[in-house]
């Protein structure tokens, strides 16, 4: 008799799922790569999974500068002079991934626009 899943195999098929939506063009880098896993685990919670489109809570955020993702990203501010593409700020902070940000700005990159 086979078992259902458990929740953490639910989990796996989710993050799985999720880890396999087009969001663009594939990846050509390993940076970009690595950067796509922190956008399709991270992001897509309220931005799109077309960086290049309107997500539910987040404006598209292809090709964003490494400088207005860690303002944005890990001080939870926007860069002097830079004006929102959406009025508000309930982008909570995620300093804890400040290290993947490279990748995750190449990953942006490279994404369809």
């Amino acid at each position: 008799m086979k078992r259902a899943p458990g929740r953490y195999g639910v989990l796996a098929g989710l993050v799985g799922l999720m880890m396999s939506c087009d969001s663009g063009q594939a990846p050509e880098s390993d940076a970009a790569a690595r950067g796509k896993v922190t956008y399709m685990n991270i992001c897509i919670a309220c931005h799109a999974a077309d960086p290049s489109e309107n997500g539910v809570l987040g404006p598209p955020i292809a090709n964003a500068s490494m400088e207005l993702l860690e303002a944005k990203v890990i001080r939870g501010e926007y860069p002097k002079g830079y004006v929102p593409k959406r009025a508000g700020s309930t982008m909570p902070n995620y300093a804890y991934v400040e290290a993947q940000l490279p990748d995750l700005q190449a990953f942006l990159a490279e994404a369809k626009r």
